[in-house]
């Protein structure tokens, strides 16, 4: 299988991350969706990442796609809890986490690809009211697990994978620090994934375009 898209994307990594917890072998394609649109439309015709072409040449779009298939081909492994309330909190926490990436990359878009005199400041502190909101939501739910537990559960979850991905692009993103972003419990909770081998062999520091 091949996964196209590079490790600065939320979306990519979490896939990235879940290939490698679930071990399914894959070959990755460190492609740009800027420099290496054409190519990467060649497999998506949106040109959008993450894809992951498996091996009969079928291509699968979207990192909610992709994460469905895996744990379908997972079974008893799979990384979503398959029912019940732990299903629903897990999609919920997904959603959160996933809706403050999906702002953090609106923010970037607007300083990379809108003229400076065309920016809209109001735009871009409304993305950042929303981030915030997300991060304060998940900073409580990881206050309510306790120090050394999972989102969901017993085990890592998706969940788990997700808010850790999103939270350390969000943090190269919009440069949070423990001073402007206090997020104490949220921030220890990330630091215990990021040490697993899984995380640390697929993270690439995301470039912020200058201002």
């Amino acid at each position: 299988m091949l996964l196209i898209g590079m490790f600065d994307s939320p979306f990519v990594r979490r896939v990235a991350i879940s290939m490698k917890l679930l071990d399914i072998k894959f070959e990755h394609a460190n492609w740009s969706i800027g420099k290496d649109f054409d190519q990467i439309r060649k497999y998506n015709p949106l040109g959008r990442v993450p894809t992951l072409v498996l091996d009969d040449d079928e291509a699968l779009f979207e990192s909610a796609a992709i994460l469905d298939y895996l744990d379908e081909r997972a079974g008893t492994r799979a990384l979503l809890p398959r029912e019940g309330i732990a299903r629903r909190q897990s999609l919920k926490i997904m959603a959160t986490a996933t809706g403050a990436a999906e702002k953090g990359v609106l923010t970037v878009y607007e300083r990379a690809f809108r003229p400076l005199e065309k920016r809209h400041q109001p735009w871009v502190d409304r993305c950042h009211t929303q981030v915030h909101g997300a991060l304060q939501e998940i900073e409580k739910i990881c206050a309510q697990c306790g120090a050394g537990q999972w989102l969901v559960g017993h085990s890592m979850s998706q969940a788990d994978i997700t808010v850790s991905c999103v939270f350390t692009f969000l943090s190269d993103v919009l440069q949070l620090n423990e001073s402007n972003a206090p997020y104490p419990v949220l921030r220890e909770y990330v630091k215990r994934c990021e040490a697993l081998p899984e995380f640390k062999t697929t993270y690439l520091p995301f470039f912020v375009p200058n201002s």
